[in-house]
């Protein structure tokens, strides 16, 4: 998501160094920590707390089918796949539609 290399972190953690100091980078990596464990616990609830209040109906409910991105390929373009796959493709035969002699649907002679 964010790309971070083994170059990019060791940048900035030179310069957390730099700015925070030795003494008090490990208090800020241990309050990061914490903040990072309290949010993933309120991200759970949040989901458990969903997931009851909807009730049985929506047992099959995934709350990452929330995401604009799974849900477009999810309902989009598995269906598309489903579609058009390699045995639809192979299938259908592949004729232009001038290939019948039919004059186009414009006048050749006017563009």
């Amino acid at each position: 998501m964010f790309d971070l290399s083994i170059t990019k972190i060791l940048v900035l953690a030179v310069i957390a160094l730099v700015i925070f100091g030795p003494d008090q980078l490990p208090k800020m990596a241990a309050q990061l920590g914490r903040g990072l464990r309290d949010l993933r616990r309120l991200a759970d609830k949040a989901k458990s707390d969903l997931s009851e209040g909807l009730g049985p109906e929506f047992a099959d409910f995934d709350v990452a089918d929330l995401n604009p991105r799974t849900f477009v390929r999810k309902h989009l373009l598995d269906e598309l796949d489903h579609v058009d796959g390699p045995a639809a493709t192979a299938a259908a035969p592949s004729v232009h539609p001038m290939d019948s002699g039919a004059r186009p649907p414009f006048d050749t002679e006017a563009t």
